[in-house]
């Protein structure tokens, strides 16, 4: 005992020292969990801030004095309630006006070309000199004017976004693979020369018509007014007018369509090539009104998507695109047995008849194969003879011809038409058969169907890039109108013989320009759909999509659904009334969103819907419940309103119509304000100006006029102060008033409120971001909200004015201040600080506490979650989510944030996809030279076989044919992301976390008159481990196969075209095609065969 207690004594010093360290850090980690913040300092840091704030913001907004002066008017003005019925059809008369102008001008064209034809005979030995397009005022060496490339003048017009052309003459594009001297092409362009009279006579009885263009069946394109045609990347002139949809739906009638691709193992190498082409464009020649399947056969039968099996899908965009990539991913293998496969396709499109889907018009096969071997007469028998009621094309794939009398006799004994394809720059051609075939019934019967397409973008203009970046993206697409042209010469009556289409563009803005915006408020919008239930126009609508720097159409960006846009319409009643073509209205509770989606907002709108006669479009449109129902009407002389209305502080929204300044090309030199104000004074008394708009207008300019003197007199009178950039009002008719307190050198936000700065100026689309924002929160309270520019950071106040009138109050517009970040430093961290002589004897906790503090983060965050204000500036306009996520998710689960489930089914997503072989010259270093070598060797046996001179020149062969597809980064997806919203009832909070070895403590008070919440945590305690950042990241919605599979093929109501040809009794199909064999070098032909084969098995 004595030794173990002379051992301790030993020890004892040590031991102490070490009981003392121990003691300390734990009383240490003690205090760590302690620290205390105390509310009442938060509190009254607060409501401080608050005070300056609003002094701040009230003296350089000038709000109240606008306030004072709507409510001096209140006795003089009319507060009216907006009918939405009334609104609708009014609207929508106006757009059926517009577009009966276009359809009335087509028809003109369609009769004068048909008119030429019927008086012209054909002349095989004509000679007769064009303007062509890509040839006019270009010069050979010697200075000379090149064949076909006269003197053409061009001068650049705004109508035609400034692009240089020629109004008095139209000109010619002809494709690279169409010889432009053809005899059937120089009659057909003498023959057309008759539309140029009718085209400068239409443009001057409706000066809004854009291009008008007749696309001939022979291949060339007549555009005016004429322009210079600018070939691609490789000096190839690809633009086929017979490609395009309005050719396409002028001259055919809805269709179903089965593909059958033969993929037996005597297609491989260039045939199957030639086969994929061929499918890719067949399927370019369908649109959103016909339908389609794909089935690849060898002794089995298979489906290239075995979720459509048995069934026909709309061929809309967005399945074309999945179809085409399946395609790509076809292999050959087995022995051909097409008897089975033919028996598929008939049976499907007999049950899509039967049960009433699909087009219910025209059926086809087509099928795509280098031999048919069997006995199929039985099938045609049992499922088409005697009525023929599908017609079934062949392509004869390659060059052999030994089953070429078989394959014809499938086409001529089923109404269909038999081509032969031997290389990739036939297929064009080729396909284009089918169509002219299609079109018989109609053109014997001379139906002059009108057709309307689908939005669509036009990439062939030159300056379509700019436009991207300049305009709305929901109105750069457009529509066109046309009509097909028929031969009416009575002895080619059977034969159905379609000259080619004429047509029209119309873009979609100049459509929407119609629904004005200052009647439809701050979130009321107008929109237009198909009888598909695609959109047309809606602001919603996001065509485009970034790729790296780029600027690129989306996919599937003609096919997006109403249903995808308007996604609380979860039972799809607006949906399907609209389709239909009904009349009415729909009340629906949404969750919107503002400023790229970061803000969610909750509102109830008004739909009201109407149909637009003798088209196949749906007019639509919303008022938002409450203040975007109710607006109001001054009156003021011209006289008062016009000295106001020319103050130098004054702007009108440049994209809206107060004047149509387009009717007469004299006034396109105007700018909105400048038309207006000469309409005012009588200087252009025929200037066609909104009565309504314009009044109102007015009276905004002589009530907002005291503004400009406030702000003026702040300027000369008052020290403003550094960090104070701009003031800013807005009206509902469009009007801005701004004032720039500091110098463009000095000013932080240099973009903010100049014409590059979209979101912040009244646009076709919206509303600016300020005033949206304002009329959502309380009149007379301001609302905050930090933007990052390109990394430039500042802030923004905003508040919204009314006026009241017989017990009725009307949002009059939005006032605020711009100002920057440095500004907010500045004040609040002089707030957010105790002296160190502070009193704290009644202070439980830290004190004196102070944001500088080293132990303490100090924030101010928006209604929204994000950061107005940090010590870390590269945190300010963060979400505080991403910054402290151990805090945020304390706040959301206390009540004062709510979580916002919000949706994007318009989303791109990084595509996971990788191509089948990608990683074969990773296994086989031996494989790429392999590859090389037999692609070499395919061209040169193409150019030993084929002495096609449009093949020889066609980019197909040097461009498509070995080229492996490119996989897009990025895919349409649907995702879905949170938003979030403060509960302003919750007015402070505060607590501890448990983070493993310390607690945080955070404490967060709501600051008065307005939208924004300081907080205060402790700042050595690291909560990371247990609480991860909360993100707004998009997660992309993941479907199991089943339910991916059922919405792919889902058919949601749609409204079929009224007009049908697939029959007529006069038809001829005895015209079904012949073969042009050709007939090589035998001993030649052998010996490429034997490489080919040989290359192929080597690699």
């Amino acid at each position: 005992m004595l030794g173990v207690e002379s051992r301790m004594k030993g020890r004892g010093p040590g031991m102490r020292k070490l009981l003392g360290i121990l003691g300390f850090f734990c009383l240490w980690i003690t205090a760590q969990a302690q620290m205390k913040i105390p509310p009442e300092t938060v509190q009254q840091w607060a409501s401080e801030f608050s005070v300056q704030l609003r002094d701040f913001t009230i003296k350089y907004s000038g709000s109240l004095l606008l306030q004072k002066k709507l409510k001096d008017v209140e006795s003089i003005i009319k507060i009216v309630e907006l009918d939405g019925d009334d609104l609708v059809k009014d609207y929508s008369d106006e757009i059926e006006r517009m577009l009966g102008s276009k359809m009335k001008s087509v028809k003109r064209l369609a009769e004068s070309a048909e008119d030429a034809d019927l008086y012209h005979e054909f002349n095989a030995s004509l000679e007769f000199d064009y303007y062509n397009s890509m040839l006019i005022n270009t010069v050979d060496e010697d200075g000379n004017n090149v064949e076909l490339g006269g003197e053409f003048p061009l001068e650049e017009n705004e109508h035609f976004n400034n692009l240089l052309v020629n109004t008095q003459q139209s000109d010619i594009q002809v494709p690279t693979n169409v010889y432009n001297k053809d005899p059937n092409i120089l009659n057909a362009i003498y023959n057309s020369e008759a539309l140029n009279d009718v085209f400068i006579s239409n443009f001057q009885k409706d000066p809004t018509l854009t291009w008008q263009y007749f696309g001939s069946s022979t291949g060339f394109f007549r555009i005016y007014p004429g322009i210079k045609w600018t070939p691609d990347s490789n000096g190839v002139a690809a633009f086929d007018c017979r490609n395009r949809n309005w050719y396409i739906q002028a001259a055919t009638s809805p269709k179903d369509i089965i593909i059958m691709v033969d993929i037996s193992g005597s297609m491989k190498g260039l045939k199957m090539t030639i086969a994929k082409h061929t499918i890719n464009t067949i399927l370019d020649t369908l649109g959103e009104n016909d339908f389609v399947n794909v089935i690849a056969y060898t002794d089995y039968v298979r489906y290239v998507e075995p979720c459509f099996k048995g069934t026909l899908v709309q061929a809309d965009l967005d399945n074309r695109e999945h179809f085409k990539q399946l395609v790509e991913n076809l292999h050959v293998k087995g022995e051909a047995k097409i008897k089975n496969a033919m028996k598929e396709s008939f049976k499907i499109l007999n049950e899509a008849r039967a049960n009433g889907q699909g087009s219910m018009c025209n059926q086809a096969i087509m099928l795509i194969t280098d031999g048919a071997m069997e006995d199929f007469e039985s099938v045609f028998e049992e499922f088409n003879w005697p009525e023929r009621r599908v017609r079934v094309f062949t392509y004869l794939i390659g060059r052999e011809m030994t089953f070429a009398q078989n394959t014809k006799w499938i086409a001529c004994n089923n109404k269909g038409y038999y081509t032969h394809i031997s290389t990739l720059a036939d297929v064009q051609e080729n396909v284009m058969e089918y169509l002219h075939v299609l079109s018989r019934p109609m053109v014997i019967n001379h139906d002059h169907d009108i057709i309307w397409t689908e939005a669509y973008m036009d990439t062939v203009l030159p300056n379509t890039k700019e436009l991207f970046t300049t305009k709305a993206q929901s109105l750069l697409l457009m529509t066109s109108v046309a009509m097909p042209v028929f031969s009416k010469k009575k002895e080619t009556l059977s034969h159905g013989i379609l000259l080619g289409v004429v047509g029209s563009d119309i873009p979609l803005m100049e459509v929407m320009k119609l629904a004005p915006r200052y009647m439809l408020g701050a979130h009321g919008y107008a929109f237009l759909i198909t009888n598909n239930g695609y959109i047309l126009a809606h602001p919603d609508l996001r065509p485009l999509y970034k790729d790296g720097k780029k600027l690129k159409p989306k996919p599937n960006y003609n096919s997006v659904d109403l249903s995808e846009v308007e996604w609380e319409d979860t039972e799809e009643k607006l949906r399907t009334a609209m389709v239909k073509g009904e009349t009415g209205s729909i009340s629906l509770n949404i969750r919107a969103s503002v400023d790229k989606g970061k803000r969610p907002l909750y509102l109830t709108n008004d739909y009201f819907y109407t149909n637009i006669d003798e088209t196949p479009f749906s007019f639509g449109m919303v008022l938002t419940r409450g203040h975007g129902r109710l607006m109001f009407v001054g009156n003021v002389s011209v006289e008062e309103g016009l000295h106001d209305l020319t103050s130098p502080d004054l702007s009108i929204a440049s994209e809206w119509t107060y004047c149509e300044t387009d009717i007469d090309p004299g006034h396109r030199k105007y700018t909105q304000l400048q038309a207006a104000i000469r309409y005012l004074l009588g200087k252009e008394p025929d200037l066609e100006c909104d009565e309504v708009l314009l009044q109102q207008t007015l009276f905004d300019a002589v009530v907002t006029a005291p503004l400009e003197a406030y702000w003026n007199a702040l300027m000369l009178n008052d020290r403003v102060e550094p960090g104070v950039e701009t003031a800013f009002l807005g009206t509902r008719a469009g009007l801005m008033r701004i004032m720039r307190y500091a110098g463009v050198e000095s000013r932080v936000a240099k973009r903010f409120l100049t014409p590059a700065d979209k979101d912040n100026l009244f646009t076709i689309d919206h509303f600016p971001l300020w005033y949206r924002l304002a009329v959502e929160n309380t009149p007379g309270s301001f609302y905050y909200f930090p933007i990052n520019d390109k990394g430039v950071k500042f802030m923004v106040a905003t508040t919204a004015v009314t006026v009241s009138s017989e017990g009725k109050t009307a949002m009059a517009g939005a006032i605020g201040v711009q100002f920057s970040l440095d500004w907010l430093e500045k004040r609040f961290w002089a707030i957010a600080k105790q002296p160190s002589d502070t009193d704290c004897s009644n202070i439980e906790g830290v004190c004196p506490l102070s944001c500088e503090a080293v132990d303490l983060n100090c924030f101010l965050v928006d209604n929204n979650g994000f950061i107005m204000l940090s010590k870390e500036r590269s945190e300010v306009g963060r979400f505080f989510g991403e910054v402290d996520g151990s805090v945020m998710a304390s706040l959301i689960k206390m009540g004062m944030y709510k979580k916002v489930s919000l949706f994007d089914y318009q989303a791109m997503c990084k595509n996971n996809h990788h191509h089948s072989s990608s990683a074969r010259p990773l296994l086989s270093p031996f494989y790429s030279i392999a590859a090389l070598m037999r692609w070499l060797f395919s061209n040169a046996l193409m150019f030993l076989l084929d002495f096609n001179l449009c093949g020889l020149w066609h980019s197909d062969y040097f461009v498509d044919a070995h080229k492996q597809k490119k996989v897009e980064p990025l895919q349409p997806c649907d995702t879905a992301y949170p938003g979030f919203m403060y509960d302003s009832s919750v007015r402070e909070a505060n607590s501890l976390i448990k983070c493993g070895r310390c607690q945080k403590m955070f404490v967060v008070q709501q600051i008065p008159d307005s939208n924004l919440v300081l907080v205060v945590t402790q700042a050595d305690c690291d909560c990371s481990r247990q609480y991860g950042s909360i993100l707004l990241e998009p997660k992309e919605i993941k479907y199991i196969a089943t339910v991916k599979c059922n919405r792919m093929k889902s058919q949601k109501v749609r409204r079929r075209p009224e007009s049908c040809h697939a029959y007529h009794p006069k038809e001829d199909a005895k015209e079904c095609g012949g073969a042009a064999a050709i007939s090589p070098s035998l001993a030649l032909f052998s010996a490429s065969l034997l490489v080919w084969s040989l290359l192929l098995r080597w690699t």
